[in-house]
């Protein structure tokens, strides 16, 4: 049996994944959905205003990547699962690898049920659309970011091993330290610029202060190859701390 396979049969064995999915889905979708429903009559819609709540979703796929890995440091199941393999590495690799695609999964599904509610739901659905690589990008890269911030989480899970610490970075920092940070005066334009969070942002919708792509600071190609390197950078940092200490 390989170490994804036991890694997936673990995840699967508890209820916290299915309830993050079902409250991913229930906060992304739902919370826009009362966007379609309230919004004026005469809105003007865009494909990226359907994915104006996909941060709630992917916030609490973070938090099941991180619990993840925290409840088996908390229960000491993860002292087994490193004593049955030679190496540690391949068991976080795939435990990591698991975790976000889970999570890549929950946000296309989030995402493409986002744009469905909207073709349904909007009175003048003719700007949603999607026949642009903007449109796509906006819809289908939900799941990469997804994917990418559940890599993140599961390294925080490493780090900190305590499953309120983790959850709490998880949440804190996509939503106070990269959202209500930005209202900080100088400190919020740096965060706007170089938080990964918010260049993930600006990967599906643009860069808001920039239409015109051509004066934006990064194009939202390279925002997520921005994005990759924090999700890979902080989780080889992690896979390099857990190798050296007690398990």
């Amino acid at each position: 049996m390989s170490l994804i396979t036991v890694e997936r049969i673990k995840l699967f064995s508890t209820r916290s994944p299915w309830w993050c999915m079902v409250l991913a889905l229930a906060l992304a979708d739902g919370f826009v959905t009362l966007g379609f429903i309230f919004a004026p009559d005469d809105t003007v819609w865009k494909t990226t205003d359907t994915q104006g709540t996909y941060i709630f979703g992917l916030m609490v796929m973070m938090v099941m990547a991180a619990l993840a890995v925290t409840t088996e440091y908390r229960f000491g199941t993860i002292r087994t699962s490193f004593l049955s393999v030679p190496k540690r590495l391949p068991i976080l690799i795939s435990k990591a690898l698991v975790a976000a695609t889970l999570a890549g999964v929950v946000g296309l599904v989030t995402s493409f049920g986002a744009f469905g509610l909207g073709k349904v739901l909007v009175k003048d659905s003719s700007g949603l659309q999607l026949s642009t690589g903007a449109d796509w990008r906006a819809v289908a890269g939900v799941g990469l970011v997804y994917f990418l911030a559940a890599l993140i989480a599961v390294a925080i899970g490493i780090l900190v091993r305590q499953s309120a610490g983790a959850i709490a970075i998880a949440i804190c920092w996509p939503l106070l330290l990269e959202g209500i940070g930005l209202a900080i005066p100088k400190v919020g334009d740096f965060i706007a610029d170089w938080g990964p969070f918010s260049r993930a942002s600006w990967f599906i919708t643009g860069d808001p202060k920039a239409p015109d792509a051509a004066d934006a600071l990064m194009s939202p190609g390279w925002s997520l190859v921005y994005f990759a390197g924090w999700a890979v950078g902080l989780l080889v940092i992690a896979l390099a701390v857990a190798k050296k200490r007690d398990a």
